[in-house]
C-alpha cells in the first residue's frame, strides 16, 4: 500500500502537524468533490440557463455568447471542471499534475471573483454594510475560499514533486 506524505512544513520549517496534513487531505478531496458535482451539473439545462446571469455582463467571457449557446458553453465549463477534479485528484500518483490542477483551479476561482464587480445586484454599496454583497454575489463570494485553497493545494503538490525529485 502507499502512502501519501503530504509536503507541507510548518512556519519553524518542521513537518506539518496532524492537523495540518488532515487539513490538506481535507482540502483536496472536499475540492475534488465540488468540482465533480459543479462540473457534472454543467451538463443540465438548468445549468446552462442559471450561468447566463453572471457569464454575460462579465467583460472576460460575456463573449462566449457571441460564439455558441449558453448549452454549449456550460458544457465546455463543465469539462473543464471535470479535467481539473481528475487533476487534482491524481495527486495520488503525480503530484505534479495535481499541481497544474490547482493552479488551474485557482485561475478559474479568480475569474469567477472578477464577476463579483460585473454581476448586476452582487454588490450594491448604498445598503447597509451587512447587505453589500447579496444576491448572486453571495454565490460568487464564497469562491475566494476556494481561490485560497486551490492555490494551497497547488503549494503542496509542487512541494511533493521537489520532494520526490531529491
Amino acid at each position: 500500500m502507499t502512502r501519501i506524505e503530504f509536503h507541507r512544513t510548518d512556519p519553524a520549517g518542521g513537518a506539518a502537524s496532524w492537523p495540518t496534513r488532515g487539513a490538506i487531505l481535507f482540502g483536496y478531496v472536499a475540492l475534488v468533490l465540488i468540482y465533480l458535482a459543479f462540473g457534472l451539473s454543467k451538463f443540465t439545462p438548468e445549468e446552462a440557463e442559471a450561468l447566463v446571469g453572471i457569464v454575460k455582463p462579465s467583460p472576460f467571457l460575456g463573449w462566449v455568447y457571441g460564439v455558441g449557446s449558453p448549452a454549449a458553453f456550460s458544457t465546455a465549463r463543465g469539462i473543464v471542471q471535470l479535467s481539473i477534479a481528475a487533476l487534482i485528484a491524481a495527486r495520488l500518483v503525480a503530484p505534479r499534475l495535481a499541481f497544474v490542477g490547482g493552479l488551474l483551479s485557482a485561475g478559474l476561482f479568480l475569474m469567477t471573483q472578477s464577476m463579483l464587480l460585473s454581476t448586476p445586484g452582487a454588490i450594491d454599496l448604498s445598503k447597509d454594510v451587512l447587505h453589500w454583497v447579496g444576491g448572486s454575489g453571495q454565490f460568487l463570494l464564497k469562491d475566494a475560499g476556494l481561490f485560497a485553497l486551490s492555490l494551497l493545494i497547488a503549494g503542496e503538490a509542487l512541494a511533493a514533486t521537489r520532494a520526490a525529485r531529491a
